[in-house]
């Protein structure tokens, strides 16, 4: 069901993407089709499955590394701090770097899943592995937990492609954003679905079997360890494993510094937000308060204390910006297509539209998910909706009376019957 939303997502953005090869995404896009307010909603949803989707992968590469090197579990906020230091470092120096890295640590993190693939092959049962988990009454070994527990998966399932959409971001650095954008975009989502399955299937095939690999925080390591055993070959392997949540680590804090950056730019944040590096021409102040935002959460829900993992609970409440940005995006594709019919597209989605009222059909399943599956996440996605909320306050009361005119709004003032220029690139500090 995750895979049909994100290929009707994935599609209907790469069309959009070559209308409107701006660096705002999918707010870029709302504001388009739907004026200031449609493009606050939607990129403040987005916002926040930017800020709090790293939170996640950095719990999960502390998780790692602590079980990897035995530290305690008071040691994992020290482990999240580095990391986010390192990589917003990174993506501070420049995005040559940062796109040269992604490129070097996306292909190790492939490479490490293929030697995990074909190791798992001789260990496979099934049998007794896939289906170990004891059914509640009603369940079954297939659906153990009824559609009740398909339903509560729908978010979890959303990891594993969580974020693919963010490449329109990268729009002011491509050389052919037309042309370039939907290809990677659909080139990327192909190779996550390959990825997902092969990982899925395969873990839950192999010991130490579906019921333990659902209570693991490493479950890669896990595999690993029943492949390699339990010595220094696997601690070295599942140190590589992290090369996977390091690429989508870094990666997502580029997407968070030009979305913040952008929003910051239009005037939907404040301008400050918007500063760039004297010498880089970074969008440097808004890649710090973005990675001080998801520490500080990750942080507070770590001390406060939880039966549930950190990161399953911080997961639930990037899912819910996600889906509600997913949803309103599915509209502005609607919405364009019915609005600026003539609008040149270089790339058109072979769903049409059919394929987007199926991805915001699907969005608003996983939304009611959220607040119907387990008591703790629910809390946890009902703190998220009044953060949503205080952010539609400040904009109904300060932000809207501040913006600018943007690329995307000329395209809309024009009435879509000229394709919108190129924006210029991030400008030099304070401008």
């Amino acid at each position: 069901m995750i895979t049909v939303l994100y290929g009707g997502l994935c599609f209907s953005v790469a069309e959009m993407t070559s209308a409107l090869p701006h660096t705002g995404g999918a707010y870029s896009f709302a504001r388009s089709a739907m004026g200031p307010w449609g493009g606050y909603v939607t990129g403040l949803a987005e916002n926040m499955e930017y800020i709090l989707t790293p939170a996640v992968i950095v719990v999960g590469i502390g998780g790692y590394l602590g079980a990897i090197f035995g530290t305690p579990d008071a040691w994992a906020p020290l482990w999240w701090l580095v990391s986010y230091a390192v990589f917003v470092g990174l993506n501070i120096v420049g995005v040559e770097a940062t796109f040269r890295f992604t490129v070097f640590i996306t292909l190790l993190a492939l490479a490490i899943l293929a030697v995990f693939w074909i190791g798992s092959l001789g260990h496979l049962d099934f049998s007794r592995h896939a289906f170990d988990i004891e059914p509640e009454p009603g369940g079954s070994a297939f659906l153990p937990f009824g559609w009740g527990g398909v339903l509560a998966a729908l978010p979890f399932a959303i990891w594993f492609y969580l974020a693919i959409e963010q490449l329109p971001l990268a729009a002011e650095e491509a050389r052919a954003p037309q042309r370039d954008l939907p290809h990677g975009l659909l080139l990327g989502l192909a190779t996550l679905v390959v990825c997902a399955f092969l990982t899925l299937v395969l873990s839950a095939g192999i010991a130490p079997g579906a019921a333990a690999l659902g209570r693991s925080n490493e479950p890669l390591f896990a595999g690993l360890r029943t492949i390699f055993g339990v010595g220094i070959g696997a601690k070295s392997l599942a140190l590589l494993a992290v090369a996977g949540l390091v690429a989508s680590f870094h990666t997502i804090i580029f997407a968070y510094g030009r979305q913040i950056y952008s929003l910051s730019r239009a005037g939907y944040f404040p301008r400050w937000l918007s500063v760039t590096h004297a010498r880089r021409q970074t969008p440097h102040v808004a890649l710090v308060a973005g990675a001080a935002l998801g520490y500080a959460v990750a942080f507070a829900i770590h001390w406060l204390g939880s039966d549930h993992p950190v990161g399953a609970v911080l997961l639930n409440m990037a899912v819910f910006g996600a889906v509600v940005s997913y949803g309103l995006q599915m509209l502005s594709f609607l919405l364009l297509r019915r609005r600026f019919p003539g609008v040149e597209r270089p790339y058109r989605s072979p769903l049409g539209s059919a394929g987007a009222w199926v991805a915001l059909a699907i969005s608003l399943l996983t939304l009611v998910a959220l607040f119907v599956a387990d008591p703790i996440y629910r809390k946890v996605v009902i703190g998220a909706t009044a953060w949503y909320a205080l952010g539609l306050v400040w904009f109904a009361l300060w932000g809207r009376h501040r913006l600018l005119l943007a690329p995307e709004e000329v395209f809309a003032l024009r009435g879509g019957e000229e394709a919108p220029q190129r924006p210029p690139a991030i400008p030099p500090r304070g401008r």
